[in-house]
């Protein structure tokens, strides 16, 4: 894989993941608390946003190692590869429905449970443009005013599905 088709699958999948939850009235994240967040004894629910919460960082370690492990060569190798990233993506987009599969798409969504899943979006994202950048062999450490920029982007690429949901008016039916 070449670093330009590297780089815009890392932007495509950060402009799709910023908006996402904007967009969505649905959870992306089986977040514990408000109106949405399901029937059942609080210590289930709790029970399931730490599931979803390991099932993230089970997935951001898979990748670095699934995709940023493998060698995108030529022929075989590629098509491995790509194999490889479309289905850590599926699971990223199984591990986000996970809410809707298990009925949490009633009521709506605070702010605060948006920002979040636009956090959930930008580990994800993250993790994705690592694994790429490892798996074209040149991975540098980051320090905090790496991810502060990056964090700082993924919000001003969120901002038009911030637009939608908030600042534009909507006529009542």
């Amino acid at each position: 894989m070449s670093l330009t088709a590297a780089v815009w699958i890392v932007i495509l999948c950060a402009l799709v993941m910023a908006n996402l939850p904007f967009l969505l009235e649905r959870r992306l994240a089986p977040w514990p608390w408000g109106a949405a967040s399901g029937a059942g004894p609080a210590a289930l629910r709790w029970g399931l946003g730490l599931v979803f919460l390991a099932g993230v960082a089970l997935w951001s370690w898979g990748t670095l190692a699934l995709v940023g492990g493998s060698f995108a060569g030529g022929g075989a190798a590629t098509a491995l590869f790509l194999l490889k990233l479309l289905f850590s993506l599926a699971f990223a987009w199984a591990l986000l429905a996970l809410p809707g599969w298990r009925g949490g798409t009633g009521g709506v969504k605070s702010f605060f449970d948006r920002l979040l899943e636009v956090l959930v979006g930008y580990v994800l994202v993250g993790t994705l443009g690592f694994s790429l950048e490892l798996n074209l062999g040149n991975a540098f450490p980051q320090r905090w005013e790496f991810y502060a920029v990056t964090l700082a982007l993924f919000l001003v690429l969120g901002y038009p599905g911030f637009v939608w949901r908030y600042m534009l008016r909507r006529r009542p039916r």
